[in-house]
């Protein structure tokens, strides 16, 4: 066998482990059809200069009112109270409330001063001394979202999941294990998805990726964030969807998990009509924020 002849075979054998790698759940897939084609609010139908901002009850219940499917995120409080919050710091959105004793703490530009450390820093009562941005909204407990919800919206529950720390799985499926209405999961960590193959295989999971090397290219310059972009972790997981950053449709390995294999994906986060007129070539399930989708099919 010549070298030529060698190195063919040798292509050949990594293409088919590739492929191998990145495929999706092919077989006792869960029913998707209630997801495809469902405009889902991004943290709820929020607005954060509002009385309605992300992940609050109040963005929720627009949401539900407008017929939107809702995207949320999930995480444990320090004594293990799955509450609804994006970011693991507070700083960003927890706010102080008037009047309460805030130290030295920096200003905001709107005058309030910022909570220090992590959601799981606090627990959830002390979390509730807190207020969402400028609102009087505070962060609300996964389980009065689901009641709230009641199966009117189909719901994405992204699980915030730091490291190896898969508590919030159990808590989160607890939960979700007597709800009535339509759901999925999905997380950044798949050992969060992988929790969900072993444990809910009758749960439709969902793993989320970006090109993160174009993102942000000094902070997501390893090996983990080259896997996950390229979907290596699928072996692991077998994703019934792939919820990826919009602008990158074209990337090969979601490209041949869409094309190939016929997994549903997700576009996230849409926040133009243009952006939404344009995923729908290249995406099955949209989520979006910042804008108002026009009423008409999106199929």
């Amino acid at each position: 066998m010549s070298i030529i002849q060698c190195l063919c075979v040798i292509l050949g054998i990594l293409a088919v482990l590739y492929l191998l790698i990145i495929m999706p759940r092919m077989t006792g897939r869960p029913d998707r059809g209630p997801h495809i084609s469902v405009l889902y609010a991004h943290r709820g139908l929020h607005d954060n200069s509002s009385d309605a901002p992300e992940n609050s009850m109040a963005a929720f219940k627009k949401a539900v009112e407008a017929g939107y499917g809702i995207e949320c995120d999930v995480q444990l409080t320090r004594d293990g109270i799955p509450v609804i919050f994006h970011d693991f710091t507070l700083k960003r959105v927890a706010r102080y409330a008037e009047g309460q004793a805030i130290g030295d703490g920096p200003l905001n530009e709107d005058g309030t001063v910022s909570v220090p450390g992590k959601i799981s820093n606090y627990t959830y009562e002390q979390l509730q001394q807190f207020h969402l941005l400028g609102s009087d909204e505070k962060i609300p407990k996964f389980e009065d979202f689901l009641e709230l919800v009641d199966g009117r919206v189909p719901l994405i529950v992204e699980l915030k999941i730091e490291l190896k720390d898969l508590s919030v799985c159990p808590a989160v499926d607890k939960l979700l294990s007597d709800y009535k209405g339509v759901y999925c999961i999905e997380s950044f960590n798949p050992l969060g998805v992988l929790w969900y193959r072993k444990n809910r295989p009758n749960v439709m999971r969902g793993q989320l990726s970006d090109e993160f090397h174009k993102e942000d290219p000094k902070e997501f310059n390893t090996v983990l964030y080259f896997g996950l972009t390229h979907l290596f972790f699928n072996f692991l997981t077998r994703p019934d969807f792939i919820a990826f950053n919009r602008k990158y449709p074209k990337s090969l390995s979601l490209w041949l998990n869409r094309h190939l294999y016929k997994c549903l994906t997700a576009a996230w986060t849409i926040k133009s009509q243009e952006q939404l007129d344009k995923a729908t070539e290249d995406f099955d399930i949209y989520i979006f924020d910042s804008f108002i989708p026009e009423k008409k099919s999106y199929r």
